[in-house]
């Protein structure tokens, strides 16, 4: 046992000092151990959001236990008790098992606040990216109402010149520059031109290149592009030796095909072209051009480009609008001045009418009476070619006269029912005089199916005849002359020649086709297609006969047109005879039109050859056309009495005339008031006289108007016998019908 004691340290006697300074330590890491678990308390309990809440429990109880340790320690120096014994082994042992307890949890927990960091620095990236966002946002707002601004200013004008300018000026202000200017391309697109600047006066001429690179960087692209204040499109700003020049930003404005434009004229080029739009910051700052700042200036220089093609627009459309006023106001003064032109010529026409009509009407009225007497048979034969020959002319005077209504599209056909058969007859009878004269041979053949009677424009389909057969005459020295007529058949109606030609047939009309041949000169083949131009030889002009109007088959061709038909000649050559067919639109009759008033020139059927005791009255100023007139009456035997005015007739009218002829020179004369004035004065029916027009007026209305005033009958000049007594016959069969009625 002594070896043993010998062995060990002696112990340490306990020294008062020390003791005293761990009693007070202890006391402080105890008071300390707990005031730390009080602070994870209250940190808990205001903390909402922090998710290790458990942990701070358990490292507080950790905290919390070594504290008691700790206050324990202060019963151990000194000779202690077992149950200070005890209890201090208790305390160690909770404190160890909540300790590793702790140092296992913190093996999980660590990791999760790790991560909690990562995500805390994410967040706050994203932040300070927000933040930059909001930013951009906020300045492209600025941006955009900047483009707001400056696109109201722009579009507030259609103006060109304004557009131009209240860009510089609004650029210029909204981004404080220190000049800004406009280049436009000369009309030989080669060059740009200065033409708007912000605040320097413009170089008059001054021009650059448009081929220079600066300019072909800015040109190759639709964002501003930044470019040396030493380019010759930014040297416009005073040079200065105290500051370094502002940056310079230029950009393209397309000029969208504007063309129109009088003093720095954008060419008309098939190639798109731009204009260049320079901008200058200040020279004494040190700014820098943005990133919002382009694109400011990039939408701005399309708004220009679109305002401008609008100004152009409407200013193309002011143009071609105060053009078409122009056209306008030239057409409505061309437009009166035709109408005058048209109502002089009808004027003239129609006193040429009546004028040239009333000597052919004492011809052709005094040779029907010279035609009555007894004559020898060289007198008679003489008389005969006066009197067809004086039709002809009458014909020739219808041709001019119907030309010029022709032309202007006022001619209108005289629809009636009439008797072709005797048509056909009375060409015969018209032309056979001539023909005989030159020892020619006329045959006509009618179809056995072609109706007597037919509806249509007889005195038109007349003239067309008569025109033909007049031009084969004429041009026929030796030989035959053939008239035919048939109802053409439908599959004959179409012609290639005339592949505008489309024929139309019902049930109530026909087809007729008339055929011309003759012996006579012929007609070349290149010579064929100028018959039917006016003021053209009639045939060949191998013919060498100046003779030929030009006017007869223009004309026929028009009123075959009219009638919807179709016409033309036919030859082998030159010597070899000639062949003229046409085919007109005819309608069939019907009771309707058999029925219809004298003056739609039915031919009698109990015809008078003569009128004895008939009071007739004739109202004629001219003398000569009145002594004709009552010449005829005479020679029919009728009583007649003659006046000179219509003031005259109402003196001398009794009830015991019963037909009066009047002369009706020109419409809406006097003569509608004598016929009215006549009608009122006779109220009983059988004494009202029958009223007959004598005119030369061929046209269609004015024959309707002379009848709704009152007239019975309208017959046109000039007047054979035949006429007369035909005109006669009808009058007074009508007469019989009204008063049996």
């Amino acid at each position: 046992m002594e070896s043993e004691s010998c062995c060990l340290e002696p112990i340490w006697p306990p020294d008062d000092l020390l003791m005293k300074y761990q009693y007070i330590s202890d006391f402080f890491i105890a008071l300390a151990y707990f005031s730390i678990p009080l602070e994870l308390i209250y940190f808990v309990k205001k903390s909402a959001v922090f998710p290790y809440k458990w942990v701070l429990v358990q490292f507080g109880a950790f905290i919390v236990l070594c504290g008691m340790t700790h206050l324990i320690n202060l019963w151990t120096f000194n000779v202690h008790t077992r149950t200070v014994a005890i209890v201090m082994t208790t305390a160690k042992l909770l404190t160890a098992l909540v300790s590793c307890a702790t140092a296992l949890t913190l093996v999980h927990v660590i990791p999760d606040l790790l991560s909690v960091k990562t995500r805390e620095l994410f967040l706050k990236n994203k932040a300070a990216e927000l933040d930059r966002e909001m930013g951009l946002i906020r300045t492209q707002e600025e941006t955009g109402r900047h483009v707001r601004m400056l696109t109201h200013e722009i579009r507030s004008t259609l103006n060109r010149h304004t557009i131009l300018k209240t860009t510089l000026v609004e650029l210029g202000r909204t981004l404080g520059l220190e000049e800004c200017a406009l280049w436009m391309p000369t009309r030989s697109g080669l060059e740009l031109q200065l033409s708007y600047t912000l605040r320097h006066q413009n170089p008059v001429g001054f021009t650059v290149p448009i081929q220079s690179p600066a300019i072909n960087q800015v040109f190759s692209t639709n964002r501003a592009v930044k470019i040396s204040p030493n380019s010759p499109v930014a040297r416009l700003r005073p040079t200065s030796g105290k500051y370094m020049p502002g940056e310079v930003v230029a950009v393209r404005v397309p000029l969208l095909h504007l063309n129109n434009f009088q003093i720095y004229d954008w060419p008309e080029l098939t190639t798109k072209r731009y204009a260049l739009m320079v901008l200058m910051l200040p020279s004494d700052s040190a700014r820098q051009w943005h990133v919002h700042e382009l694109e400011l200036v990039e939408v701005v220089a399309d708004q220009v480009a679109v305002a401008l093609s609008h100004a152009a627009i409407l200013e193309e459309s002011t143009r071609a609008r105060d053009l078409l006023m122009e056209q306008n106001v030239a057409l409505d003064l061309a437009r009166r001045e035709a109408e005058t032109a048209v109502r002089a010529r009808n004027d003239f026409l129609a006193v040429m009418n009546h004028e040239m009509r009333t000597p052919m009407h004492a011809i052709i009225a005094l040779s029907s009476l010279l035609q009555e007497t007894d004559l020898t048979p060289e007198q008679r034969l003489m008389v005969e070619t006066i009197l067809k020959s004086s039709n002809l002319l009458a014909t020739l005077i219808n041709d001019v006269l119907d030309l010029s209504k022709l032309e202007d599209g006022s001619l209108e056909l005289d629809i009636a029912t009439f008797n072709l058969h005797a048509l056909f007859k009375e060409v015969l009878n018209l032309i056979r005089p001539v023909a005989s004269v030159k020892r020619l041979y006329i045959t006509l053949s009618l179809a056995p199916d072609l109706p007597e009677n037919a509806v249509g424009d007889e005195k038109r389909l007349m003239q067309v005849i008569l025109n033909i057969v007049g031009n084969a005459v004429k041009f026929t020295k030796e030989g035959s002359i053939s008239i035919s007529a048939i109802i053409a058949k439908p599959d004959s109606l179409r012609d290639p020649r005339s592949p505008d030609f489309f024929p139309i047939t019902g049930d109530s009309s026909f087809y007729m086709r008339v055929q011309v041949k003759d012996t006579g000169i012929g007609i070349s083949q290149q010579d064929i297609p100028k018959l039917f131009t006016k003021f053209t030889e009639s045939q060949s002009p191998a013919s060498k006969n100046p003779s030929s109007n030009g006017l007869g088959l223009a004309i026929c061709k028009r009123f075959v047109n009219l009638m919807e038909g179709n016409i033309w000649i036919e030859s082998e050559g030159v010597g070899k005879g000639s062949t003229a067919i046409f085919y007109v639109k005819l309608g069939f009759p019907t009771r309707l039109n058999e029925s219809r008033l004298p003056h739609m020139r039915l031919p009698p059927k109990l015809g008078q050859t003569s009128f004895p005791g008939l009071k007739v009255l004739v109202i004629d100023d001219n003398g000569v056309s009145r002594t004709a007139t009552k010449g005829l009456l005479v020679h029919l035997g009728c009583d007649v009495t003659t006046v000179t005015s219509g003031e005259e007739c109402l003196q001398v009218i009794t009830k015991d005339h019963k037909v009066i002829f009047m002369d009706v020179s020109l419409p809406g004369s006097h003569s509608y008031n004598i016929a009215r004035i006549v009608h009122e004065k006779f109220t009983k029916r059988h004494e009202k006289p029958l009223i007959v027009a004598l005119t030369g007026n061929t046209d269609k209305a004015s024959k309707e108007s002379l009848l709704r005033v009152g007239m019975d009958g309208v017959i046109l000049k000039p007047i054979s016998m035949e006429k007369m007594r035909v005109a006669l016959s009808e009058l007074i069969q009508h007469k019989k019908v009204l008063l049996e009625a």
